[in-house]
């Protein structure tokens, strides 16, 4: 269903860029949301074919409004409403996050000490040439 005006932040919630539209419209009014460099208000009337940046706890999104959209839609459905141009060195970044990040292992990727490693530290602890 589409409608000739629709709200910024109503028009990002219902295209699961922000899980409320509270939460799209506060976006908006912290100036994590942009068109043409500028911060824009949740009330700005969104177009078909406008380019907005916009951050999210994630993601640094650029995006193309390819259809209207006023209410909330299966991911499925939803991602046909807009472009997604964001840049491939931002996608990549993201990846990389992902891997290092959200695999809940360290970056050293060593693990905890073992035993014997906590008994060879105690024993390089009690030595008289330690500090």
């Amino acid at each position: 269903m589409e409608k000739e005006k629709i709200r910024l932040d109503k028009y990002l919630w219902a295209i699961r860029l922000f899980k409320t539209r509270s939460q799209a419209a506060e976006a908006c009014d912290k100036g994590k949301v942009k068109q043409n460099r500028e911060s824009v208000k949740a009330s700005r009337v969104v177009k078909v074919g406008d380019e907005y940046e916009v951050k999210t706890e994630n993601k640094r999104w650029l995006i193309q409004v390819a259809a209207l959209l006023d209410h909330r839609v299966q991911y499925k459905e939803a991602i046909t409403y807009y472009t997604d141009i964001t840049p491939p060195e931002e996608i990549e970044r993201i990846r990389f996050q992902a891997a290092s990040f959200h695999t809940g292992k360290r970056l050293s990727k060593q693990g905890r000490p073992t035993k014997k490693d906590k008994r060879d530290l105690d024993t390089f602890m009690d030595s008289p040439s330690a500090p």
